[in-house]
């Protein structure tokens, strides 16, 4: 397997190695594997910062959690149903740890029912190739990359790919983080994806959603970078209608919402004279 060690060394915060060699030291001493995994990893071999550190363990990913907030004298919040906690050290630094597990689905868009696995089985359940790649912790193997389903490949071609034909109807919110993921790293949708998520639009799978899990997507979308072209690429694939059934994307409603991004929208007086200027304009 590669190595990312150097990778690692040159572009991760010292203090924030030292954290990661550390945890690696203690999952030997608990005789458990840990792998730092999703964005961080992602996001370290496209040079982009990314202090959001993503554990998995295989073993119990809570009671390694526990043990690492003891260490470090942290506090940390578990999430039994799904073998998640959350470490938060004292200078802010979160750490989120989940056992390496597998995930099945009762029915479109429903929450997942999880099982302790490996972290083979663990990376398969993800949503796209290039939140695949793993980087191995433990000592021994510190800075292997972990890459089972091509997202080097994919990374480096730039290529959002989901891993199967169902995980659009297993989570219908992919539909909405892989046009997040295509905006915000200027990359392209596989075509396979492509027409993946065009049959999915079609059976109105996202109808199936929560509305906060709808409200969650959504509020993501506008935290992004450049929020006013991944509206309108939700909009190639007529995702708008999930959000509200009679939300059309225009030119108007992109200027509005780029004044609002400027701050020339202050107040509700502005925005009123904003929009009836524009459409007045069309």
């Amino acid at each position: 397997m590669d190595s990312v060690y150097s990778s690692m060394k040159d572009r991760v915060p010292a203090p924030l190695f030292s954290l990661l060699q550390k945890t690696g030291e203690l999952a030997e001493q608990r005789r458990v594997r840990v792998y730092a995994v999703g964005g961080f990893v992602r996001d370290l071999l496209l040079g982009v910062p990314n202090l959001d550190l993503d554990l998995v363990v295989e073993g119990d990913g809570i009671r390694f959690a526990k043990a690492l907030a003891q260490r470090y004298r942290a506090r940390v919040t578990t999430h039994a149903r799904f073998g998640t906690a959350t470490v938060t050290l004292a200078d802010g630094q979160t750490l989120d740890v989940a056992t390496a597990r597998i995930e099945s689905y009762e029915a479109p868009g429903a929450l997942p029912t999880v099982q302790r696995s490996s972290i083979k089985e663990d990376l398969r359940r993800r949503d796209f190739t290039i939140n695949t790649l793993a980087i191995r912790l433990n000592p021994d193997h510190f800075g292997e990359l972990v890459d089972l389903h091509g997202g080097l490949r994919d990374l480096q071609n730039k290529t959002i790919r989901v891993l199967h034909s169902l995980s659009f109807i297993d989570d219908p919110t992919r539909l909405f983080r892989a046009i997040r993921f295509e905006q915000r790293l200027n990359f392209q949708l596989d075509q396979d994806t492509v027409v993946l998520m065009k049959e999915a639009v079609s059976m109105k799978i996202c109808h199936r959603l929560l509305a906060n899990r709808l409200s969650t997507e959504l509020h993501r979308v506008l935290s992004e970078r450049r929020p006013t072209k991944t509206l309108a690429r939700l909009a190639d694939f007529n995702l708008l209608q999930f959000i509200h059934p009679r939300l059309k994307w225009t030119s108007g409603l992109d200027r509005l919402l780029d004044a609002r991004l400027n701050g020339e929208v202050e107040t509700e007086a502005d925005e009123r004279h904003l929009v009836h200027r524009l459409t007045k304009q069309g």
